[in-house]
């Protein structure tokens, strides 16, 4: 099982980032999926989660309404489209089989800064 994230970067608050994940080793159709974050010596926050289909999501509060995960089955693959962005917003993101993110891959690095 892979799940590769990337999109990360530095961008400027108010600004705009899409992450993406490519899934592998699994039938990705068949799964829930969920993005979740980490600030260093922090533990690890649930943020979105979207049904096999795509049809459901939902969200944490810190998030609502600013971010927005789909998918695409045919291409196994998650996003997250990220906007007005803060700097609270700074962490490792992580795409996850599951809403605790115990099931994760390695992240990429979001920066808000100016």
């Amino acid at each position: 099982v892979q799940l590769q994230a990337s999109g990360g970067g530095l961008v400027q608050p108010g600004g705009s980032l899409k992450l993406s994940c490519a899934a592998s080793g699994f039938i990705f159709s068949n799964q829930w999926m969920y993005w979740a974050r980490q600030v260093p010596g922090k533990g690890v926050e649930w943020i979105a989660s979207v049904s096999n289909s795509g049809y459901y999501t939902d969200y944490s509060y810190s998030v609502k309404g600013r971010f927005t995960i789909s998918r695409d089955n045919a291409k196994n693959t998650l996003f997250l489209q990220m906007n007005s962005l803060k700097p609270e917003d700074t962490a490792r993101y992580y795409c996850a089989r599951d809403k605790a993110a115990t099931m994760r891959g390695q992240g990429t690095l979001v920066t808000v800064s100016s």
